[in-house]
This record gives structure tokens, sequence and C-alpha cells, in this order.
């Protein structure tokens, strides 16, 4: 097959679109194109070929001439099938569906939840907005050719529109991130890596460090999204005790991962992410690393039902911190649920499953 991956938003190596998809299709022996526009120009990696149709210079820019950019370079590749990544591309999905290409929209996330959490417009705003939006999905994804959704309960909303619609799960790829891993003796710290929002919950995990007993540093990787929001946190006196890496690339990662003894995955009990999947508690299982992970009913069958870490409430930093603190005291619970985690991707939350469920998908549109 010659696939299309379509991204308006998205780095050219992201870890879902690039990482996961593309090189796994690639390594099959298929032809994939990604069409990108971050503004680092055209390439060719790891058997991928990157068309870069130029960075977007604000919101406006990206949604209305970025997708025109995208859409223009999508017209000059003869694939069999045009994968898109942002909701943005939807309108060009409809395009590309009325010259008859075959057109899988990629939903990563529930966008009409995730506007709701937005702090920038007021509530009637946000309800207009996330009620537009979702009509609009609705609309385009039942005349697309399938839908692709990230987790189980958005793969359930667009079953409704579509009958084509797949979870593929942005679970990890089996020893990606462990190459580089070392015993339990040498895991000192406890990590995190994401993104830095007040939603994500730095505030509490650098609170937390104030409460800890135990001799650990919080390792940070990833990059702030608010500035005023990183000059409050390094007022607290929580900060003396954090690492801040920045951004990491997949084998820094691995490395903090090797040097960690638990991962948090604190986000705030948000409409958008209780019934997420998030991608840093599978990586941190694959690495053997216990979970300290937001006590969500979805999270809590994963991290309590595979024994694989703890569950708290993450808006309470001492809660937080006697996690930490139960994990750091019993080396050998700790080596346990590390264990355990490792096991359940290897027996299930891993992406050579959700790879052939995407492949499979790909050759029933084909056959369309």
């Amino acid at each position: 097959m010659h696939v299309a991956h379509l991204t308006s938003v998205h780095f050219r190596y992201d870890t879902r679109i690039f990482h996961k998809m593309c090189t796994s299709l690639v390594d099959a022996g298929h032809e994939v194109t990604l069409v990108v526009a971050d503004g680092f120009g055209g390439e060719a990696c790891r058997g991928v070929t990157i068309v870069d149709v130029g960075e977007s210079y604000g919101r406006c820019d990206r949604i209305i001439n970025a997708a025109a950019r995208v859409f223009e370079a999508a017209l000059h590749l003869n694939c069999e099938i045009f994968h898109l990544h942002d909701p943005e591309l939807l309108p060009v999905g409809l395009r590309l569906k009325r010259l008859g290409k075959r057109v899988i929209f990629d939903s990563h996330e529930d966008v009409p939840k995730q506007i709701l959490g937005k702090p920038y417009l007021n509530h009637v705003a946000l309800r207009v907005l996330s009620l537009a939006v979702a009509y609009y999905e609705r609309y385009a994804c039942a005349r697309l050719d399938a839908v692709v959704a990230a987790t189980p309960f958005i793969r359930e909303k667009f079953s409704r529109v579509n009958p084509i619609s797949v979870d593929i799960n942005n679970f990890p790829i089996v020893g990606e991130l462990t190459s580089r891993a070392k015993s339990s003796e040498a895991r000192k710290n406890v990590c995190y890596v994401g993104g830095l929002g007040a939603i994500r919950g730095v505030k509490e995990m650098v609170r937390a460090m104030e409460h800890v007993r135990a001799d650990v540093r919080l390792e940070l990787g990833g990059r702030f999204t608010e500035s005023d929001l990183s000059e409050e946190v390094r007022s607290y006196a929580g900060w003396k005790r954090v690492n801040e890496l920045g951004y990491l690339d997949r084998e820094e990662i691995g490395e903090m991962f090797a040097r960690s003894i638990a991962g948090l995955v604190v986000l705030h009990p948000v409409k958008n992410y209780v019934d997420a999947l998030p991608v840093k508690m599978f990586e941190y299982m694959s690495c053997g690393v216990p979970v300290i992970s937001s006590d969500f009913p979805v999270w809590r069958d994963i991290v309590e039902g595979n024994q694989c870490g703890i569950c708290i409430d993450p808006l309470r930093p001492a809660e937080i911190a006697q996690a930490i603190d139960r994990v750091v005291s019993d080396p050998q619970w700790a080596r346990q649920l590390g264990e355990n985690g490792q096991r359940a991707i290897l027996k299930k939350y891993n992406w050579r499953t959700e790879f052939d469920k995407l492949v499979k998908l790909y050759k029933c549109v084909i056959a369309l």
C-alpha cells in the first residue's frame, strides 16, 4: 500500500503518527508519505517521505491556510489511503472524498470535550463552540471511509455516525524505551514526562515534593504550556527538589525512566481526561516503572487491575507524596509493581496488536 498521513498541527516526529504508524508501515513493506506543516523542510527519514508545506503563523493561519496547503500537497500524491490527524483537516478530507479518494480521520482526542476545558472563553461561548464542532465532526465523519480513535471511548462516539470506526490505542512499542534500563537499585527519582500545564498536575507534583520524606527528586521532562505557570511553580518550596529537563527525545525519555522508581500521571479530573488513555502511563509500565496515577475509574481498572501502581486524588499533593514514600520505602514491592506493569504490556497493551488492527482497517477501506 501507499499511505499518506496528513497533519497541519503535529510535529513531524510525533510519537503516534511518525514513530508508531508511519515507521511501522514502512517496516511492514508499505510506502508512506507524511505531509506536515512545521517549517523544517522536506526529507526522507526511516523510510518515510516527509513533505513540508511550511510553518503556520498563529491559530487562524493554521486552520485556514495550512489546511489549504496540505490539500494542495495531497493532490500531488498517488496514494491509496489518506489518513488525516487533525480536526482542522476534516474539510480537506471531504474535498479528497469528492475527488474519489479513500480517506480516514484519526481522532486523537475528544475535541468537543476538550473545548469545554479551555480557559479563554466564557461558559456559554465554550458550550456553543463545542456543540458546533461536535455537529461538524458528525457531518464530516459520516461521509469519510472510516474513523480511527485513540481510545475505545472516542471510538464508541464515532461508531454512531460511521460503522467503520476502530480504536487504535497509543500503546507503547515493546522494548523501545527499555534498551538502557538499569537495575532497580539505580532508580533514585520519580518522574513525569509530557506538557507541563496546570490541568496536567504540575502544581500538585511540585507541591508534593514539599511533603515527601524519602531522599528522592522529581524529574520533569517537557515544556511549560503557560509562561506565568512556570514562574509560579518555581516559587514553590518543592521546586528545590526538582530537576527540570526540558524537551526530551525518545532515547532521553528511556534514560529518565531507567533512573526512576515511580512515574507520575496526575492529570486533573476534567472532561477530556477522565476517559483518556494517557500514553505516559503505558510507557512507565513498559519500562517497569510503578505508576502513581489519578484515581479515575478507567485508569484505576488498569493500574490496580494489573497491580502496577497506586491511584490517588490528583488534587491533593500530600496524597501524591504519601504514594511516593510508599513506593520508595519498599523497593521489593516497587520491583514487583514494575514487573506486573511490564507483563501487562507484553500481554495486552502493546503497539503490535494495535498496528495489526490498523493494517486490517486499511485493507478493509481499500476493498470498499
